[in-house]
């Protein structure tokens, strides 16, 4: 353990203590990277500079990428974190596909047609609140993470931070509990896609869409970050450009600019009116809010594969404001001002069917043709891109596992070309059962699926607060301030105790909505709904078990260690860098002061 001297007079890389010096260091400048990790002549073999093929090229980048042995002397924790520390992961996404990643990354079916179920459940107002309130926990959780992950950009992310600042019993469910969430969303969206297909045409076999689309998700993910980050700026682009259209055609609409030239205003906020269900209904939209922000915490899984994490990743995590405001609150609100929450389409329409969605009923009732088939375009987009970030997440969850000796080594497996291999075969392989969307029983497969990780981002929302705190405390402990960390989240740790704080009311109202929601108890919906939180128990035990019960509930405040991962800097430099750039924006006009603070 690294004593209270070496952490107080550390400032730079030769200060560092033995066990960063073990391989856990990160020192990178702009838009620049280790040739070792960039350059593609590093992983050559070819000595002699003899010219390969393409196809020859090809197949060598999936070997693997050897790296330099750890100390043997490290502890089982240390080696792993000391992995995920100098992870040879591709640093190829720069601030622009991060920045579209934090502001439209896995928008999909849960805003776009989640949302319709979260209407006709509770009404507008509870649509609004509901959002508004689960929006502020979840910007106060990405602030959170993005103090985190710039502190320590490490492969794994969060996944690898829960082992650090908690314990590695809470690592280690949280990395399954994660790798859950993420391996049964692939298949789900491709089914939900060839399902918003059908919008246009009943006849073709939904598995020949299906297969069209884990086709494009193969094909962009051979590309390793650099595609998925090119995709995913592609894909937030135009769903940020569809839903500001929606907005401005929603508002035009309601003040009777529509074909039928009709002011409705807050019409069907008095009738059929603003709630429904009264305090139930108010908590199954609460429950449904939570699972229509799953994925915003990506973000901070990019952090290994950053260019320039500290320049960034904060940025990014500002995004997220505008994440919150565009895409849930304006946009569900103009949804509970042109559709009603007892319209018959919205509640009779499949779940993860676009016929469903509140966007396309919206445009429905407006008597505009064309716009349907539009919006519908983008929920397709929307959902193909969800399914993208699923192959992301979980490939890097999966190698995150074998480098903390949570699953076996050849997990942890990343190829030359900074591609978790076999993490991405793995996510392919489980992808494969979107083709269950040609049984007859798919609905009863997938809702029973989707139950093994329905919990999973509230579990995981929360332990990024909780593990913000212990590295506040951390802090604390060892005499240091927040003064040499790049980055500060602005809600501080008031937000992250907020967010701990919400995810367990969440998990009450879910508790109580899956056990009752009727009058009278049901055990199949409440499996249905809560059976993640049972899977996590017996992850739980199965990890005592396998350490023979003996573990760590929780690493004392002492023994967390703050060194390995970090990225050091000269803490005199830093502070005099940071008060340039205040300095700088203390000289801008009011407007470029707003703009920094909030983008």
């Amino acid at each position: 353990m690294v004593d209270d001297y070496q952490l107080n007079n550390l400032k730079s890389v030769d200060d560092t203590p033995a066990i960063s010096k073990a391989g856990a260091h990160i020192e990178y400048e702009e838009e620049s990277l280790t040739p070792s990790i960039k350059s593609k002549d590093a992983y050559s073999d070819n000595i002699s500079g003899e010219k390969k093929g393409f196809f020859t090229e090809f197949i060598d980048s999936f070997r693997e990428f050897q790296m330099e042995e750890l100390d043997p002397n490290l502890t089982e924790l240390e080696k792993a974190q000391a992995i995920a520390a100098r992870s040879p992961l591709q640093r190829s996404l720069k601030q622009r596909h991060i920045r579209m990643i934090a502001i439209g990354g896995c928008v999909g079916t849960g805003l776009f047609v989640g949302s319709g179920a979260a209407l006709s459940s509770g009404g507008p107002a509870s649509l609004i609140i509901c959002y508004f309130i689960v929006g502020t926990m979840i910007f106060s959780t990405v602030q959170a993470l993005g103090e985190l992950v710039v502190a320590f950009p490490v492969a794994g992310g969060f996944l690898s931070l829960n082992s650090k600042f908690v314990s590695p019993l809470w690592g280690f469910c949280m990395a399954w509990n994660y790798f859950l969430q993420w391996v049964i969303v692939l298949p789900i969206e491709l089914v939900a896609a060839s399902m918003t297909v059908r919008y246009w045409n009943h006849e073709i076999n939904a598995a020949a869409w299906v297969a069209i689309f884990y086709s494009l998700i193969v094909f962009i993910n051979l590309f390793g970050a650099k595609g998925y980050g090119e995709a995913e700026f592609i894909f937030s682009f135009i769903k940020v450009v569809a839903v500001i259209g929606f907005v401005l055609f929603g508002i035009i609409v309601n003040c009777g600019g529509g074909p039928h030239g009709h002011y409705i205003g807050g019409e069907y906020w008095k009738n059929p009116g603003a709630f429904n269900r009264g305090f139930k209904g108010f908590c199954s939209v609460f429950v449904t809010a939570a699972f229509s922000f799953s994925g915003t915490e990506l973000v901070g899984l990019t952090s290994a594969e950053t260019a320039n994490p500290r320049k960034t990743l904060p940025s990014a995590t500002k995004q997220v404001f505008w994440r919150i405001t565009l895409f849930y609150m304006t946009s569900l609100t103009i949804v509970g001002l042109l559709v009603p929450y007892n319209d018959n389409e919205l509640l009779n329409g499949s779940e993860n069917s676009g016929s469903a969605s509140p966007f396309v009923l919206a445009i429905k009732r407006a008597g505009v043709s064309g716009l349907p088939s539009v919006m519908n375009v983008v929920i397709v987009l929307a959902v193909i891109s969800v399914g993208n970030a699923a192959v992301y997440a979980c490939s890097r969850t999966i190698a995150s596992l074998g480098d903390q000796g949570f699953a076996p080594k050849i997990f942890g497996y990343v190829d030359r070309n900074g591609r978790p291999a076999v993490g991405m075969l793995i996510s392919l392989t489980v992808g494969l059962l979107c083709f269950l969307a040609a049984t007859p029983k798919e609905d009863v497969i997938f809702a029973w699926l989707m139950a093994l990780s329905g919990l999973s981002s509230v579990f995981t929302w929360g332990t990024i607060c909780f593990s913000h705190l212990r590295f506040r405390q951390a802090l604390r402990y060892h005499n240091r301030t927040t003064e040499e960390l790049s980055f500060v989240a602005m809600t501080g740790i008031w937000g992250s105790i907020w967010g701990v704080v919400l995810n367990v009311l969440i998990l009450i109202a879910e508790f109580w909505v899956s056990l009752f929601p009727t009058n009278k108890a049901d055990a199949n919906n409440f499996f249905k709904n809560y059976l993640n939180a049972v899977v996590l128990v017996a992850v739980l035990i199965f990890y005592l078990v396998w350490k023979k019960f003996k573990v760590t509930w929780l690493i004392p405040v002492g023994e967390i260690d703050i060194v390995t991962g970090r990225r050091f800097v000269d803490l005199d430099l830093l502070k005099q860098e940071i008060a340039e750039e205040k300095a700088f924006i203390s000289s801008k006009p009011w407007y470029y002061k707003v703009y920094k603070f909030w983008c």
